[in-house]
């Protein structure tokens, strides 16, 4: 039964800090834990969770003191076991989750782990329902904002790729983990011949280990025909055929291979295996990317956060966990509409992994201009650049080319801006080797692409602009960084719904540390430009 907890605005009858000397006391308060407790325990509102709760039964143990001890675990980067130490015997723990004598709750580490296995199985079950953990976030994101003075205006925006706890692994290894798994589902005696020394260490050590290399595609084949005979016994099962093991061993085989004229199966090319299929045995959601030459297994994470040169620190301002295949700009896409609406986000800087014409066509439509750093593509390289052309803003018509003249008549049509030019003012130009023009028997014609027209002008704004915008992105490297150093890198569970729990709870972690290191003079001020006599002013703030 569910039970918000109120208990901490009620003075105990007995409080630990009525034992401590003032000079104690004066450190607990300059402490992170009153911080902590005023600005994120007191702000978590208990209600959404009640839907993971009945209506009968005991009273919950109180969800805003789990939801913080998420928190304190991810700012700490510390296992379960000292986080469950700290509840007990850390009085500054204590005090931040609203515990005012030391050791009056008995928390149960099944009471933690019950709490997690409802919000993931919650966000598995309500994929299209509001995210628990994130609106915690996006309120106590606000409160740091108002009480910091943060401006929310300005952002900027990243990916970066992460494991799940998965191991590296190429298809042979795959297909091993993929087919013991089946065999384990299998009853005793029901799995014979090869089959049945699946499971023997053996058998392990030949296929993963004395197997040479010019072997590969043997084994490989060896362990998908194996995983075919593991199949058809769990499909002649009753309700074997709708469980886990054999929704793997299908989709592994449907990805992995192709079948020859005597029903044998055999591996497919590695070009023929998509980015999409099974990259674990344990872990179904996860996919494959290459990124800058670097290829990963598992899943990416997208921040946003904030950029002004004004703010005395940056927050953390958006995140979503999505399989790694997906792309930067479908990401974008998807999360512009809550950036608007939680933030009033108005110019967003990012790299050219975002450049698209959709995406700027659906920031404009949400009031949010996007900064590029530089863009996706090969920039021409035989032509003269389409922005050396004087072309009218409004109706896209040629004015002038780049070597002066006038065109005889221009007009857009087709999709293309054409301009026509005599034969007189190109002959002889400086400009013709590398020109757009064509000769046409009367004169010659100019033909550009309207696309061609407006992916110049960008790329031109992207190069004026170019030193500014990186300058107030490169920073968010710096947060993808410090998320990694605090586990993102590989974390330690499985599964997309898991992977996005757990990210959310580092995010969000990242930005109450950030808060309590400013609140705790951990920042230093900012300063002004400096003025004509080159005398630094302080900030006045």
């Amino acid at each position: 039964m569910f039970r918000e907890n109120n208990q901490h605005f009620q003075q105990p009858l007995f409080d630990s800090t009525q034992l401590m000397s003032i000079k104690v006391k004066e450190k607990l308060e300059k402490s992170w834990a009153p911080i902590f407790y005023e600005n994120v325990f007191c702000k978590i509102d208990e209600k959404p969770f009640a839907q993971l709760y009945g209506t009968t039964g005991n009273p919950n143990f109180p969800v805003n003191i789990l939801v913080s001890l998420e928190f304190i675990k991810h700012m700490k980067d510390i296992p379960d076991t000292e986080l469950m130490d700290d509840f007990y015997f850390d009085y500054l723990v204590n005090y931040a989750v609203g515990i005012r004598t030391l050791g009056e709750k008995h928390l149960s580490d099944r009471t933690l782990y019950n709490f997690r296995e409802r919000i993931y199985k919650y966000s598995v079950e309500n994929p299209g329902k509001d995210d628990l953990l994130f609106g915690q976030f996006v309120t106590l994101l606000k409160g740091f904002a108002e009480k910091a003075g943060i401006r929310l205006d300005e952002q900027r925006m990243d990916t970066t790729m992460f494991m799940s706890n998965i191991k590296k692994s190429g298809r042979i290894a795959l297909a091993y983990d993929v087919l013991v798994k089946a065999v384990k589902a299998i009853p005793a005696g029901l799995a014979a011949g090869e089959l049945s020394k699946v499971l023997e260490p053996e058998f392990k050590t030949d296929t993963l280990y004395r197997a040479k290399a010019s072997e590969s595609d043997t084994k490989l084949t060896q362990l998908l025909n194996l995983c075919k005979e593991a199949l058809g016994i769990l499909d002649k099962l009753p309700g074997a055929s709708k469980s886990d093991e054999a929704r793997i061993l299908r989709r592994f085989i449907k990805e992995q291979s192709v079948e020859d004229e005597n029903g044998k199966l055999m591996p497919k090319s590695k070009k023929e295996i998509s980015s999409g299929s099974l990259q674990s045995a344990y872990d179904e959601d996860a996919t494959y990317r290459k990124k800058a030459d670097i290829g990963q297994s598992g899943y990416v994470l997208e921040i946003a956060e904030t950029c002004g040169k004004d703010n005395p620190f940056q927050l953390i301002t958006d995140y979503a966990v999505e399989a790694n295949n997906v792309s930067d700009v479908a990401i974008i896409q998807d999360r512009l509409g809550a950036i608007k609406e939680n933030t009033d986000c108005k110019d967003l800087y990012v790299d050219g992994g975002f450049c698209s014409k959709d995406v700027s066509d659906s920031a404009c439509e949400k009031g949010i201009e996007i900064h590029l750093t530089d863009m996706s593509g090969t920039e021409p390289s035989k032509k003269l650049p389409v922005t050396d052309f004087e072309i009218d803003e409004a109706n896209n018509t040629i004015l002038r080319c780049p070597g002066g003249q006038v065109p005889q008549r221009a007009a857009v049509s087709g999709g293309q801006t054409v301009a026509h030019f005599p034969h007189s003012a190109c002959d002889n130009c400086e400009h013709r080797a590398f020109c757009h023009t064509k000769r046409q028997k009367k004169d010659f014609v100019v033909r550009i692409s309207l696309n061609a027209v407006n992916a110049g002008r960008k790329r031109a704004k992207v190069q004026e602009f170019k030193k500014e915008n990186t300058s107030k992105r490169a920073g968010i490297e710096g947060s993808n960084s410090a998320l990694k150093r605090k586990g993102l890198k590989k974390l330690k569970v499985r599964g997309k719904a898991k992977s996005k729990v757990v990210s959310g709870l580092k995010v969000t972690a990242q930005n109450i540390k950030r808060f309590t290191k400013y609140l705790l003079g951990g920042y230093k001020p900012k300063i002004l430009d400096a003025p004509p006599n080159g005398i630094i002013m302080p900030n006045p703030a």
